[in-house]
């Protein structure tokens, strides 16, 4: 495994803050000015790369009729359209992808896409991407793999649904065909996933598997499984992202508004903080209040020579006398000198 991997300006690794990558998907509605809206929202709530997807209709399905084709899940947010008709409106235009990238470039985003077939791979190198991502659907897509890892840029791969022998073989194949940056995202393919469905203990087990750093593609409302993800290793936490759940669009139930958005870059990035290292003792930091521990202080009057007892001593704060564990020594002992109560025990007032 690499020390870490670079997108964009961005290294990618446990040893680095997780990079947050806004999924756009189909939430512009077919709207470039909403796509490029989104762009600006993501930017402002602090994602480090926005992410799309390159595909059309005739490129991920056939226009036909008949059950093959129907999406009949009745807890399906798509249930009653046909597949055709799922991807004429979710996908977004190839003559967007420039102005999108460019939109991004400016402000200081990095820009991706999943492809969903190889003339998708070619059009996006034509654009230069500096990364591609590929889907869970696609994930047992061996030729697409092999076609994307033949760049050689970083690639990501969603592993909703596969079976471990399945990401082997995936894994193998990105391996065999030139990808040495590979990074994995645990992903759960239910739109919207549940946390309970979530499985997110598989990312340290997936890392030390496969020798590759291992993210989170997360369809769980809100940002807890993804904060959580960060105390597991995740490197790369992926959300889907809307302007506005209300409005509607493709993924808009599980996507995350851009107060969300900002929140979860600001929460997984104090979770990889809070991390650290092993570590007993105070910290520098903690230093300063060890004076507020518990000592042993003399709490009333005592004359030289008078016995210390329980009635005149005692563990109170702060910390400038002797420590409590003392107190059985100290009993009984007698003043060599006057105390004044307030004054914190040491030895050689015994």
């Amino acid at each position: 495994m690499t020390s870490h991997i670079t997108i964009g300006a961005y290294p990618v690794s446990g040893h680095h803050p997780p990079l947050v990558v806004a999924e756009m998907s189909g939430n512009h509605n077919q709207s470039l000015e909403r796509a490029l809206a989104i762009v600006e929202a993501a930017a402002k709530a602090g994602a480090h790369a926005l992410k799309i997807q390159t595909y059309t209709a005739d490129t991920m399905t056939l226009n036909l009729p008949g059950e093959d084709f129907a999406i009949a899940d009745p807890d399906s947010l798509w249930t009653g359209k046909n597949l055709y008709q799922l991807y004429q409106e979710a996908h977004t235009p190839w003559e967007w992808h420039q102005p999108i990238f460019d939109r991004c470039r400016e402000l200081d985003m990095v820009a991706f896409s999943t492809p969903f077939d190889e003339t998708a791979v070619d059009f996006l190198e034509s654009l230069n991407v500096p990364a591609y991502k590929i889907a869970s659907f696609e994930n047992t897509d061996l030729p697409l793999i092999r076609k994307v890892a033949a760049t050689g840029k970083p690639l990501i791969i969603s592993t909703g649904m596969a079976t471990v022998a399945e990401l082997d073989e995936t894994v193998r194949a990105a391996r065999e065909a030139g990808c040495r940056d590979l990074i994995l995202l645990k992903c759960t393919s239910t739109y919207p996933a549940t946390p309970e469905n979530s499985n997110i203990a598989t990312i340290p087990h997936m890392r030390e598997l496969f020798g590759c750093e291992v993210g989170l593609s997360d369809h769980t409302p809100g940002i807890g499984a993804a904060v959580a993800s960060v105390a597991l290793g995740a490197c790369l936490i992926e959300k889907h992202f809307t302007l506005c759940r209300a409005e509607g669009g493709v993924d808009a139930a599980f996507s995350l508004e851009p107060e969300e958005l900002a929140a979860l870059v600001t929460e997984s990035e104090r979770a990889w903080l809070a991390l650290g290292e092993v570590r007993y003792g105070p910290g520098e930091a903690e230093r300063k209040s060890m004076v507020f521990r518990r000592s042993l202080y003399v709490t009333r009057d005592v004359a030289a020579g008078e016995v210390f007892t329980a009635e005149n001593v005692r563990a109170i704060r702060p910390g400038f006398g002797l420590p409590p564990k003392y107190i059985e020594v100290v009993l009984g002992k007698t003043a060599r000198c006057a105390v004044k109560a307030g004054t914190p025990l040491s030895w050689d007032i015994l």
